[in-house]
């Protein structure tokens, strides 16, 4: 018998390190007059500059200009700072399928049923696909029981599977309150990279000069490209020989939080970024990255670049906004969400896009919808919803970039 003896490694050993040598945060509002410039040194290590964006997002930061060396030293110009709650406490509903118009009523309809309260709630859809994020709690607190959280995802499951054919794809899971729970936005685009959403992404896909040294691919959507105004999404992939990497560039319209969505991508699909610049001009962002994959090679084949583009391209898009943005503020009550969908699907209305949650007392949050056909809705039609679901209800014109206020109704 053979006895072997291996040094002890205390596990808090790592995390010790990290804090040991804990990043370097500079925030400096002197040298620019209308922004502030953050710098941040940094260990290097895989996850670091997406751990950085997140926290900005989460400020709701406008980032303006941004550049990242591989030697960790971050440059980034921000504006417009409003806290943000994240819900982390709770059990998470995580639902993906086709996106069908009621089935997010008929969803929060069957968690009234079941004596579910909603604390927060996000939606979106992209390419006929749809993924939601609802947190969930019981009155008395998260719901932990297996037996509950079974029951309540069976019958959730028999509501998705009502609105799907067989062989559809779609899923349905509960999980209950963990450390360490990942970002919900960066949640919702794992869920609809799982689900495939980038499929359609790149109904055709070209190539432009020699396909050894240059990718160039132009996608969006087609129902779109011919709306006055509208900026097509371009990813540019091209190889660097001399230095080792993959420069891939993206070219799309300007939006808060684009650089999250592609830094959460590029992260998630396990490339590591070792230099970037990004900037904007006028409605125009631009987006650099000099990348590897995490064993250090680059992208060599045509399916890896194709792959890499639909992704990206899928990213950017999942959070662009249609239809008439709803601004929803009105008593926080138990089936609030049920009642809130059912009068959309009750007066006609999709959401393509949702999030709500709560803050004091109140329900506050934001839908975008269309009609059925995925036409925008004429904002005189709102009214007799208004009166069902109580409070407030600011109709944001989003056709042409806006955030003026077309109406105000007050219950």
């Amino acid at each position: 018998m053979e006895i072997t003896y291996k040094p002890y490694f205390d596990p808090d050993f790592e995390s010790l390190m990290e804090r040991i040598n804990a990043p370097r945060v500079c925030i400096d509002n002197d040298t620019c007059h209308d922004c502030t410039l953050v710098k941040v040194d940094s260990a290097k290590k895989h996850g670091i500059l997406l751990d950085m964006v997140q926290v900005l997002t989460d400020l709701d930061l406008v980032i303006s200009k941004s550049y990242i060396c591989s030697d960790g030293v971050w440059f980034m110009d921000g504006r417009d700072v409003k806290p943000r709650h994240v819900c982390t406490e709770h059990t998470a509903l995580e639902m993906t399928g086709t996106d069908q118009p009621g089935l997010m009523s008929e969803i929060s309809a069957v968690l009234a049923e079941l004596g579910c309260q909603v604390s927060a709630a996000v939606a979106w859809t992209h390419n006929t696909r749809v993924a939601c994020i609802i947190y969930l709690e019981d009155e008395d607190g998260p719901i932990k029981d297996p037996c509950r959280v079974a029951h309540v995802q069976a019958q959730l499951e028999h509501v998705v599977e009502a609105h799907h054919c067989e062989g559809q794809r779609r899923s349905v899971r509960l999980t209950t309150p963990a450390t360490g729970r990942t970002h919900t936005e960066r949640r919702l685009h794992q869920l609809m990279a799982a689900d495939r959403d980038y499929e359609q992404c790149c109904p055709s896909c070209s190539t432009g000069g020699d396909s050894s040294e240059e990718e160039m691919y132009g996608h969006g959507r087609s129902h779109e490209r011919r709306r006055e105004g509208y900026v097509e999404t371009e990813v540019t992939i091209e190889k660097c020989n001399e230095k080792g990497y993959s420069m891939v560039t993206v070219r799309s319209r300007d939006r808060p939080k684009l650089l999250f969505d592609t830094v959460c991508t590029l992260t998630d699909m396990q490339y590591v970024v070792f230099h970037a610049a990004i900037s904007s001009k006028g409605s125009i962002a631009f987006q650099e990255y000099y990348i590897r994959q995490n064993d250090g090679c680059t992208l060599n084949s045509e399916n890896e670049r194709r792959r890499i583009t639909r992704c990206l391209i899928a990213a950017v898009e999942r959070r662009v906004s249609h239809g008439l943005r709803l601004d929803l503020c009105t008593r926080d009550r138990v089936g609030l969400l049920s009642d809130v969908t059912r009068a959309f699907r009750e007066n006609g209305l999709s959401i393509t896009r949702a999030e709500i949650g709560r803050r004091g007392e109140k329900a506050v949050g934001s839908f975008y919808v269309t009609d059925t056909s995925g036409h925008n809705v004429n904002p005189e039609m709102l009214e007799a919803m208004r009166k069902e679901i109580g409070g407030s209800v600011l109709v944001v014109d989003k056709t042409c970039g806006s955030h003026s206020p077309l109406k105000l109704h007050q219950a």
